[in-house]
């Protein structure tokens, strides 16, 4: 690796930078500050970044903020995107040490978004700086997104830039997410791929009664229960790389009236999904659930509606380990970390989902090691932030650079 990258990417300059980036409140929905100062970071180095803004009418009514830049080879060549996201979960009761602060000890920094996935970001930036310093010619294209909204429910920000065109031509996509504490693996590790997910309702139809007379009635509630154990028993589909889907009941509620038997009630599923498990696999999964609780209850299904029609979910996907990219992964982490990395599947949903299955190409999952992410005293281990962002820089000139 060129010495002169050190001079980028090294433990002092992401200290310095990681603790600027936690110490701005980011919940999604809420992420102009952190948008701003990530955009004023990219200008002072003369980094080619813009803001790309998008608004959803349909459901939020949120006008959010993207930030979009391109280096440009000169021979044609790949097109690399790296992705991440700026925005966080709300900061939760039980921190010990102050979310926004960015808090050091030893190897740990502390913070609100440390390691999911602000660490990630950092990592990117100073990678995209060293490149551009260090490297004089190379082909192809590197396109790098920061979103807004990955951690809200429809994943605007990539959806965006998505629909908008912005990554049409991409050859290959990297997301900088934390693969290393997702998945509780020892750095390094890289994910070929995610399970899926979807969201929907199910509504009972009852008959109402006197509740001193329940015979006479039909109580969807009762009728609701029977379907959310006999739902929660269906054998589900084992995908030989992301193992097999989940079900979630996540909400549930119907009658209130006083002494009445319950003419309505309904159910709500987070359902994890692997390859062969789309909407008509859920439908009929569902259906054979209410066929074997023998109810007389009234049933209707709704997914959740989103943005458009391919935002409604999030497809499962993987990435052939014998991928042309992904060796050149592999090869990169191994000559950073003087390891091979461990190969694994992350077990839920994000922007990844978006890329790989939408954009049709080898989207990997690559990042720092912590703990805690989504709750309190989130951290990231500081040398894992260090050498994804070297293993990034690895990769893009392995990938671009002229011999």
């Amino acid at each position: 690796m060129n010495e002169k990258v050190k001079d980028y990417i090294n433990r002092d300059r992401i200290i310095e930078l990681l603790t600027k980036m936690v110490e701005i409140p980011s919940p999604y929905f809420h992420e102009e500050e952190i948008m701003n100062f990530t955009y004023s970071w990219l200008k002072e180095r003369d980094l080619n970044s813009e803001f790309h803004r998008y608004e959803e009418n349909k459901i939020t009514n949120f006008k959010g903020i993207n930030i979009v830049g391109r280096l440009k080879g000169k021979e044609k060549g790949p097109c690399v995107l790296l992705n991440g996201h700026l925005d966080t979960v709300n900061i939760c009761e039980g921190w010990k040490e102050e979310p926004l602060k960015g808090t050091i000890e030893g190897n740990k920094l502390y913070g609100l978004g440390a390691l999911d996935m602000k660490s990630g970001c950092a990592a990117l930036l100073l990678a995209i700086e060293a490149f551009k310093n260090t490297v004089e010619n190379f082909k192809g294209e590197i396109i790098y997104s920061f979103v807004s909204d990955e951690e809200g429910p429809y994943g605007l920000g990539t959806n965006a830039i998505i629909e908008d065109g912005l990554v049409d031509h991409v050859d290959v996509a990297i997301v900088t997410e934390p693969s290393s504490g997702f998945c509780g693996i020892d750095f390094p590790c890289i994910c070929l791929g995610a399970r899926g997910g979807y969201n929907y309702t199910v509504e009972f139809k009852g008959k109402a009664a006197h509740a001193a007379n329940p015979e006479m009635g039909n109580s969807a509630v009762v009728d609701c229960a029977k379907v959310m154990l006999e739902l929660k028993k269906s054998q589900m589909i084992e995908d030989p790389k992301l193992g097999k889907g989940s079900i979630c009941i996540i909400e549930s509620g119907g009658g209130g009236q006083a002494c009445s038997v319950a003419d309505k009630a309904f159910f709500t599923v987070f359902r994890h999904v692997v390859r062969g498990e789309d909407k008509a696999y859920l439908e009929k999964e569902l259906y054979e659930a209410v066929k074997r609780a023998n109810i007389k209850s009234e049933v209707k299904m709704k997914f959740r509606d989103g943005p458009s029609d391919e935002s409604q979910g999030f497809e499962p996907y993987i990435v052939d380990e014998e991928n042309l990219y992904t060796d050149k992964m592999v090869n990169s982490i191994q000559k950073t970390c003087n390891q091979k990395p461990k190969i694994a599947y992350f077990s839920s949903i994000g922007d990844f989902n978006y890329l790989g299955s939408r954009l049709k190409v080898p989207t990997f999952l690559f990042g720092p090691y912590g703990k805690n992410y989504h709750t309190a005293n989130e951290y990231v281990e500081i040398d894992t932030v260090i050498k994804t962002g070297n293993v990034i820089y690895e990769f893009l000139v392995n990938t671009l650079v002229i011999d």
